[in-house]
């Protein structure tokens, strides 16, 4: 399970759910199963615990508990499945929005520039979509407004028309052939930062990583009892801006809306109003946790 994944800010984020022994809980990014298996160390015999994952590999670290049910899909049909398994209330949820080291050191899913494979990123190898697909089908204002908004690269507009022109002569279907179209974009001492933010923005138009996002995050409000909390970790500001918005104010924009007297009309109190990150050590023990921003919210 280490090698699938590592989980960041494990005892934080599971601390911040104030756990209940016979509570219901959800983990809506089961990955490897690190949060999961700390937060049924926590509950009781008559506790239960939901995990939700949209990739088949993660059915490979399912837990054998039965207190624990696995959900194969993605996080943004909440309601729909606790409707199905007739659930009306759970006690906490939390979220481990960062892709799992067992995806950018699977060579053959095309998550890292580090290795040359097919441009797929799929989250769920059953969806449609690839990262090829979009490389040599989305029109220039398409692509330059993807690497604009979610890789915030200000080259955007000379990225997208590098590709138009580049798809001319040959799809792009591999990553090194996408490296290839970059190199003019990446300066020696950036190299890496450039591509990872290129990379960033493909992966989330591929996954629709921030309207799944959202809509799970809203649905989590409804889905949680009176004192449950939610507790996310994320790892880009794309995404901490989401969850801090929604977490303020219940929608994506931030604009909070009052009462005739002037109270706010909110339906979560944030409990950590300070954001926080992992500690040096653990920094130094897993270097990909160092972007991890933890967020937690209790229903009021």
């Amino acid at each position: 399970m280490t090698d699938y994944h590592i989980p960041a800010l494990l005892y934080e984020s599971v601390e911040g759910l104030d756990i209940k022994p016979d509570g219901t809980y959800i983990d809506v990014t089961f990955g490897g199963g690190g949060h999961s298996k700390e937060i049924l160390s926590r509950l009781g015999s008559s506790g239960k615990l939901f995990g939700f994952d949209q990739d088949e590999d993660a059915y490979k670290n399912v837990i054998h508990d039965d207190r624990f049910v696995f959900v194969r899909s993605n996080f943004r049909y909440l309601s729909n499945y606790l409707q199905y398994y007739q659930v009306e209330k759970v006690d906490g949820i939390l979220a481990d929005l960062g892709v799992s080291s067992h995806h950018f050191d699977d060579e053959e899913r095309g998550f890292s520039f580090r290795f040359d494979s097919q441009l797929d990123m799929r989250m769920n190898r059953y969806a449609k979509q690839t990262a090829a697909d979009i490389l040599n089908s989305y029109d220039e204002e398409q692509l330059s407004n993807l690497f604009y908004l979610y890789g915030e690269l200000r080259m955007a507009r000379k990225i997208a028309s590098a590709i138009i022109f580049a798809r001319q002569k040959k799809a792009i279907e591999t990553v090194s052939e996408f490296l290839e179209i970059m190199e003019r974009f990446t300066l020696r001492d950036k190299e890496k930062k450039v591509l990872a933010q290129a990379f960033q923005a493909l992966r989330i138009e591929v996954n629709q990583e921030l309207d799944a996002l959202t809509e799970m995050l809203q649905q989590s409000i409804d889905c949680l009892t009176v004192g449950g909390r939610l507790s996310v970790i994320s790892y880009h500001s794309l995404e901490d801006r989401i969850v801090k918005n929604i977490f303020r104010s219940g929608n994506v924009d931030g604009k909070i809306t009052k009462d005739f007297y002037g109270n706010p009309l909110t339906d979560l109190k944030i409990i950590n109003r300070k954001v926080i990150v992992p500690s040096e050590e653990e920094q130094k023990n897993n270097p990909r946790s160092r972007s991890a921003k933890l967020r937690v919210a209790e229903k009021i």
